[in-house]
């Protein structure tokens, strides 16, 4: 206890910091009695969760034969959407990029991320909000969101994308629709979306043309009559009721599946739903498996998985069971500077320090990443920001490809769940392999 306090003879009792109050808790309740709303935010879940880090890889030793890394092959590439589509996606890496719109981000972020994808062999997605020239332009394989609020939505853009992802839900938000703030709705944004300047855009929570399943069939029908069955449709889920909505999904004609964890992040809505709504993305990979597997369409049906992947280990895990490909939305971000520690002074007057920084709803952002302002968008330069994401999506498939050498895999897909123990009782019995040092698998 610091000498002023023992002077003043202080009971340190008292001064015992409530677990169930702490310091971060008393100030939100603090300032919704001060303002009597709720918070908005952009990014994820802060609270810890099991992840991927609670799994660990048996590599070759005596029971298995590893692969040399400089002179035996193991193979990325990935196909996506063959089920009825005639053009499927054709991918050099199983690592795509999420659904992150034009207006949540600016012009430069989404042409960064086009230029990477499309020097990496994989796709970009083109979030809520419609299709910009500068993003079909840099990015040779597009997905086009086809969302609930229906913003920006034509059939012209339709007919020039590569696929099309039909968004039920997403990991941050399952059952909620994002936000757009109105400092971010500009007039280009603005005339997409068939808005006014400058007034706060919540986006709906459902599709207004069908309330079920059967309805969502008849969708994807009509989807692929405009694209004359060429392109694939994958379906986005939230991940809740993840072993029903799979099945659903399949039943509606779905090509690919795209299963999106809690982690998963957003450019705003309410901190409520970040951090309380949804499963992690651990448990939902197992149960969206095993809907596959019971209705004999894994692999046949492919599983994206997003929501909290950071690395080629987290990607590496997410095959092993059962995921055919990963999708990356934040950490995306992250690396075209997104939280960098740099123009600190914009950071101090958010309020934030890089590292905490969640202020994507603001339109502020210091790299200018999540903005639509000339001034801080143009820190971000689309060179720089597709070199920075090309690298880093290297830097994972190299990370994946000497976890899957290591376990003795010519290919990422080869991975499975019986080269992962689990190194905690609460992950084993999530992603159902054994406790590390045991064969016991809690629950099975």
């Amino acid at each position: 206890m610091p000498s002023e306090l023992k002077r003043q003879n202080f009971d340190p009792r008292p001064l015992r910091p409530s677990s169930t109050f702490p310091d971060h808790v008393l100030a939100e309740i603090h300032r919704a009695a001060d303002q009597g709303v709720y918070e908005i935010r952009g990014f994820g879940a802060k609270r810890s969760i099991p992840t991927f880090d609670d799994l660990l890889f048996l590599g070759a030793s005596m029971s298995r034969y590893p692969l040399e890394g400089y002179r035996e092959r193991c193979d990325t590439n990935v196909v996506i959407g063959d089920r009825f589509a005639k053009r499927p996606l054709d991918l050099k890496i199983p690592i795509t990029i999420a659904g992150m719109s034009f207006g949540a981000l600016g012009a430069n972020a989404k042409e960064s991320i086009g230029l990477a994808a499309t020097q990496m062999g994989t796709s970009t997605t083109t979030g809520d909000g419609g299709m910009t020239d500068e993003e079909r332009l840099s990015s040779k394989t597009l997905i086009y969101q086809v969302l609930p609020s229906r913003y920006g939505l034509n059939p012209d853009d339709v007919r020039r994308a590569d696929a099309l992802e039909v968004v039920v839900g997403q990991g941050a938000k399952p059952g909620g629709g994002g936000m757009l703030l109105g400092q971010k709705i500009t007039e280009r944004v603005a005339g997409m979306r068939d808005l006014p300047v400058g007034i706060d855009q919540r986006s709906a929570c459902r599709h207004p043309d069908w309330t079920g399943p059967d309805d969502l069939e008849i969708k994807v029908q009509e989807l692929r009559e405009i694209t004359d069955w060429k392109i694939p449709i994958l379906i986005k889920i939230g991940a809740t009721r993840v072993q029903f909505d799979v099945a659903l999904a399949i039943k509606a004609g779905a090509d690919a599946i795209v299963l999106d964890g809690m982690q998963g992040g957003t450019a705003a809505t309410q901190d409520v739903f970040i951090e309380h709504v949804g499963i992690p993305t651990l448990p939902a990979v197992r149960q969206a498996v095993d809907a596959l597997v019971e209705l004999d369409m894994h692999r046949k049906v492919q599983l994206i998985v997003s929501g909290g992947i950071r690395s080629g280990a987290d990607v590496a895990k997410a095959l092993a069971l059962g995921a055919d490909a990963v999708s990356i939305g934040s950490a995306a971000m992250v690396a075209l500077g997104c939280n960098r520690p740099v123009y600190l002074e914009d950071y101090e007057k958010l309020g934030t320090l890089p590292g905490c920084c969640h202020h994507c709803h603001t339109g502020r952002c210091p790299v200018g990443i999540t903005t639509q302002d000339p001034e801080l968008e143009a820190r971000l330069r689309p060179e720089q920001g597709s070199r920075w994401l090309r690298n880093y999506l290297s830097t994972m498939v190299l990370e994946l490809q000497t976890l899957a050498r290591a376990c003795g895999k010519s290919h990422v897909q080869n991975l499975e769940p019986e080269d992962m123990v689990a190194l905690t009782v609460e992950a084993a019995a999530m992603a159902k392999v054994p406790l590390a040092g045991t064969s016991w698998i809690p629950g099975a």
